[in-house]
């Protein structure tokens, strides 16, 4: 997949609407599971994630919590909902802001090769379709200060950066 732009077989140009990192990590995935479902740790490992506060009482069976943002000096907020919490599985959660559906995060955690090891595969989905994706886009462009297809190649950095740090907290043995 290209950096912002695919193009169809009719040669129109896309947008990247899903991306996908993996590492393998020397842990098993209970711990890995364990790190990641605590949403307040997010900031530990996210490059752009500074705070996480969890909203007490709402969102039934799964967690909600507001996320704060930064990109250089522009700071934001986003609404967040648990979507999957299948340890030690899968865990995702699915992001908005002002009510508008911005993306999906998710990671995937399968045991690797040699014992107490895991591949984890982070993935964004872009929920930002039609007129609605419009707003949101220019909510993104106003708040974080990035249109679509910097936002793709900044999502990618940030899963790179959020998968290393990941890796080297739970090997060291401060992640679990």
């Amino acid at each position: 997949m290209g950096d912002d732009l695919v193009r169809g077989a009719d040669g129109a140009s896309a947008r990247t609407r899903e991306l996908r990192e993996s590492v393998i990590v020397g842990a098993p995935p209970e711990a890995v599971f364990a790190a990641l479902s605590d949403v307040r740790r997010m900031p530990e490992w996210s490059p752009e994630c500074v705070g996480v506060r969890v909203l007490s009482g709402r969102g039934g069976p799964y967690p909600v919590f507001v996320g704060f943002n930064r990109n250089g000096s522009r700071r934001w907020f986003t609404y967040c909902r648990v979507t999957r919490s299948e340890a030690p599985g899968e865990f995702a959660f699915r992001v908005s802001i002002a009510g508008l559906p911005l993306a999906t995060w998710g990671f995937l955690l399968d045991p690797a090769d040699g014992p107490g090891s895991t591949r984890v595969t982070q993935y964004w989905h872009d929920l930002r379709r039609g007129g609605r994706g419009r707003i949101a886009d220019l909510l993104g462009r106003v708040a974080a200060g990035t249109s679509p297809a910097a936002r793709i190649r900044t999502n990618r950095h940030g899963m790179r950066t959020t998968l290393d740090r990941l890796k080297r907290a739970l090997e060291a043995g401060t992640g679990g």
